[in-house]
C-alpha cells in the first residue's frame, strides 16, 4: 500500500512519521510540489490545502482523507478535482477544545471582563452590575459534530440556547430552527450569536450587513467557522455605530489576518490565530488508519464529504 502525504504549510514530517508507526506495512511518500517526489500510483492520498499540481495524482487513488472537518479548501476547485471519495475528520479531539472556546467567549461578554478588563487598562476601580442570564439567549448557527457539543457546553452552563441548521434538527433543551426562511427570526432572539457554519457557497457572506443588523441591539459576535461567512467592513460598521457590542473572531477571508486590517484597531474585537480547535494529529491518524483498514476490507466510513452540500 502506498499513501502520499501533503500539506500546504510543509509541516509534513510529524505526520510521516506517525502514519510509518500506525500503518508499518505501508509506503508513505510525502508529496512536494517541484520536488523529486516519487511517483504514483498511490493508493490513498492523505492531505491538507492541496496545491492545483496535485490534482492529477489524486485520479488514481482509492480515496482522499483530510487532516481536518473543514472542505472548502479542497472543494474550491470544483470540476477540476477528481471524482473520487473524499473524507473529512470526525471529531479527532476538535469538538472539546471548540467547546472551550466558545464557552470561553460567552463568559467574557457575559460575565463583561471585556469591559472590567478595558477599565483596568484605564487605572479605573468600578464594579460593573451582573447581566440576566435567562435573557441571555446564545444562538448557534450549525448543529453537526462540532456545532451541538458547544449547544450542549453552553447550556449546562445555563445559557438559553437556540441552534439553526440547513435541515431541521431536534436537541433536547435547544430552541431549533431550520433554513433560510428562519434565520430572521432565530437572529432576532439571539444575544450571543456563533458562527459553526461550513463555507459553502451558500454560507459565503451569510451574515452580512442586513442580517447581522437582524441581531439586537448590543449583540455580540463569535466567529469559529470561515472568516468568508462574515462581511467584514458590516461587521466593523455595526460595531462602531454600536448596534453590536463587538466580536470574537477566530477565522477571517485572509489568513493570517494582515497588518493593516481595521480590526487590529478595534478594541471591541479579540482576535486569535485560528487556534479554536486544532486538529490533534496523533488521534488523526488513529482515525485515518482506522478508516483506511475498512476500506481495504471493502466496508463504509463516516465522513464522507458531500460534494452537492458542500460539507
Amino acid at each position: 500500500m502506498r499513501i502520499l502525504l501533503y500539506r500546504g504549510d510543509g509541516q509534513i514530517e510529524p505526520w510521516a512519521r506517525d502514519f510509518a508507526a500506525a500503518l508499518p506495512h505501508a509506503e508513505t511518500v510525502a508529496w512536494e510540489e517541484g520536488a523529486s517526489t516519487p511517483w504514483g500510483p498511490y493508493d490513498y492520498a492523505v492531505l491538507w490545502s492541496p496545491c492545483p499540481a496535485l490534482l492529477d495524482t489524486l485520479a488514481q487513488v482509492k480515496a482522499v482523507f483530510l487532516m481536518g472537518a473543514g472542505v472548502d479548501a479542497i472543494l474550491k476547485f470544483g470540476d477540476l478535482l477528481p471524482p473520487v471519495p473524499l473524507i473529512r475528520l470526525g471529531d479527532a479531539g476538535m469538538a472539546e477544545q471548540m467547546a472551550e472556546y466558545v464557552a470561553h467567549a460567552v463568559l467574557r461578554y457575559y460575565r463583561r471582563f471585556d469591559e472590567h478588563e478595558q477599565q483596568a487598562r484605564q487605572g479605573i476601580w468600578r464594579p460593573l452590575p451582573p447581566r440576566d442570564k435567562s435573557a441571555f439567549t446564545v444562538g448557534v448557527l450549525g448543529m453537526g459534530k462540532l456545532g451541538m457539543p458547544v449547544l450542549r457546553t453552553l447550556r449546562q452552563l445555563g445559557f438559553p440556547v437556540r441552534g439553526w441548521s440547513r435541515t431541521p434538527k431536534d436537541a433536547p433543551g435547544v430552541d431549533c430552527y431550520a433554513g433560510m426562511a428562519a434565520l430572521d427570526d432565530f437572529l432576532a432572539g439571539t444575544r450571543v450569536l456563533v458562527s459553526m457554519l461550513p463555507l459553502t457557497p451558500q454560507t459565503n457572506n451569510l451574515l452580512d450587513r442586513a442580517r447581522l443588523a437582524r441581531l439586537p441591539q448590543g449583540a455580540y459576535l463569535i466567529n469559529v467557522a470561515r472568516g468568508a461567512q462574515v462581511a467584514e467592513p458590516d461587521l466593523l460598521a455595526l460595531i462602531r455605530a454600536g448596534h453590536l457590542a463587538g466580536a470574537t473572531l477566530d477565522v477571517f477571508r485572509n489568513e493570517p489576518l494582515p497588518a493593516p486590517h481595521p480590526f487590529w484597531g478595534e478594541p471591541r474585537i479579540s482576535i486569535t490565530p485560528h487556534i479554536a480547535a486544532l486538529t490533534i494529529r496523533e488521534e488523526a491518524v488513529r482515525q485515518i488508519a482506522a478508516k483506511i483498514a475498512l476500506l481495504e476490507r471493502g466496508e463504509t466510513v463516516a465522513d464522507l464529504v458531500d460534494r452537492n452540500r458542500g460539507y
